[in-house]
């Protein structure tokens, strides 16, 4: 058992031209159009496939796709039948739909995108619309017992929204995605909440300013009590999560407090939803979520010397801030350098300045390159200036980003875009090839 998002993904249709697969490419072009009309067509015109399982949506700002993962492997240690959805993906598509820890083949997915597109062509379906419907079709097609969504922009008008939760799950909640979902924290929570229902189950470890907005929607919401964290290093955490029936003891393989914090609100939600000690124990130890503080080994520098990469997608200031904090943690200064060179590119819209001010207290020099294929990426020109008072060097690539990383340990962070890129020239694996845009 293991809920492992790298496991082998049959990645034909992201290297051979397939019709459907590029169609859908290509309507992230046209944005982010919020509401569930068109995906409750979509999905109506599918024959409701959404009804044949139970869903667990998971919301909040930072730490959503590992609190997925988390609670997938601990259902699927009790022997559910799950389905996991993520999104953005970080190197190929399927790794979006998951059953049993596995990723669906690639020209699965592929086919079922071609009973979902003439509907979404009719509908004017958007881009993510149509991911989630897929997804739905997919995990009924497959005769899962639940679904752990995760929830893409906000929440009350997200398309996982659409699926009615028997447990919702929100994060936490930060600034991110200001001018969609607001400027303030209690605006954002507001949007967060609406995937909370009335009289259902729900858990969060959302700070206090923010609560009255989560309670306020009549949930039966439980609050992620004070937890206690052993580290274990490279190796994670121990966590001690207390319960009615006692405290509940786990070890996590997800590095930096807030990894830890995630697998702890998964094991809440997971005994929120009947599944036992063992199994809690079982799927916390076997989560893997790839790209969020992954730790590497890089064989390909031109001078054959291993690199040790630390990858996360680190897009705003608060998961910035994890990251640097875990750095911390980790114990940079016994690993030989209060600092280290971090590899860093970011889209243009997101908030750099914040992020590069938590970077700036742990990088000894910054990289600075670009994803090739987001348009979306700022230019590795553009994001200097917000790293004064620390050597910058620029890259063209993120190929040629990892060629100048000195001897020893490395962060590359920033956009989940180019964390996709930089993942699979770590591991000597194929490259994507479709533009990315969401």
């Amino acid at each position: 058992m293991n809920t492992n998002v790298n496991a082998a993904v049959d990645s034909s249709t992201d290297t051979r031209t397939d019709a459907n697969i590029e169609w859908l490419f290509a309507r992230q072009r046209f944005g982010v159009h919020v509401g569930l009309a068109r995906i409750r067509a979509l999905l109506s015109v599918l024959g409701d496939p959404q009804r044949h399982f139970d869903t667990v949506l998971v919301g909040g700002t930072n730490g959503k796709g590992s609190t997925c993962a988390t609670l997938s492997a601990m259902l699927q240690a009790e022997g559910r039948r799950v389905g996991l959805f993520t999104s953005p993906h970080l190197t190929h598509f399927a790794e979006r739909f998951v059953v049993n820890g596995q990723p669906l083949p690639a020209d699965e997915v592929a086919r079922a995108l071609a009973t979902v597109r003439p509907h979404a062509e009719v509908l004017g379906a958007t881009f993510f619309e149509i991911v989630v419907a897929l997804g739905v079709l997919l995990f009924a097609q497959h005769g899962v017992e639940l679904a752990v969504m995760e929830v893409g922009l906000g929440g009350r008008l997200d398309a996982t929204n659409v699926l009615e939760p028997v447990l919702s799950i929100i994060t936490n909640v930060a600034l991110d995605h200001t001018e969609v979902l607001g400027e303030s924290v209690e605006a954002i929570a507001q949007e967060k909440a609406g995937i909370l229902r009335a009289g259902k189950l729900a858990v969060t470890a959302a700070e206090a300013e923010v609560l009255p907005v989560l309670q306020a929607t009549g949930a039966q919401l439980t609050v992620l009590p004070p937890v206690q964290l052993t580290s274990l290093g490279f190796d994670g955490w121990q966590v001690t999560l207390p319960t009615g029936s006692g405290p509940l003891r786990f070890c996590t393989p997800l590095l930096g407090e807030h990894g830890a914090y995630n697998a702890a609100l998964a094991a809440l939600a997971a005994v929120q939803l009947g599944v036992s000690t063992p199994a809690i124990q079982r799927g916390a130890a076997h989560t893997s979520w790839p790209g969020r503080l992954e730790k590497l080994t890089w064989l390909g520098h031109p001078d054959r010397q291993p690199r040790t990469v630390l990858l996360d997608g680190a897009h705003n200031p608060a998961g910035a801030a994890a990251v640097a904090l875990a750095l911390r943690s980790l114990g940079l200064q016994s690993l030989g350098s209060a600092s280290l060179p971090v590899v860093f590119g970011a889209a243009a819209d997101k908030d750099i300045a914040g992020v590069a001010q938590a970077l700036r207290s742990v990088a000894g020099e910054v990289i600075l390159t670009r994803a090739l294929l987001s348009p979306r990426a700022a230019d590795p020109v553009d994001l200097a200036p917000y790293f004064e008072g620390v050597p910058v060097r620029l890259s063209s690539s993120p190929a040629e980003a990892l060629g100048l990383l000195p001897a020893g340990l490395a962060l590359a962070c920033g956009s989940l875009y180019l964390v996709g890129e930089l993942r699979p020239l770590l591991l000597g694996q194929a490259a994507p090839q479709a533009e990315r845009w969401q």
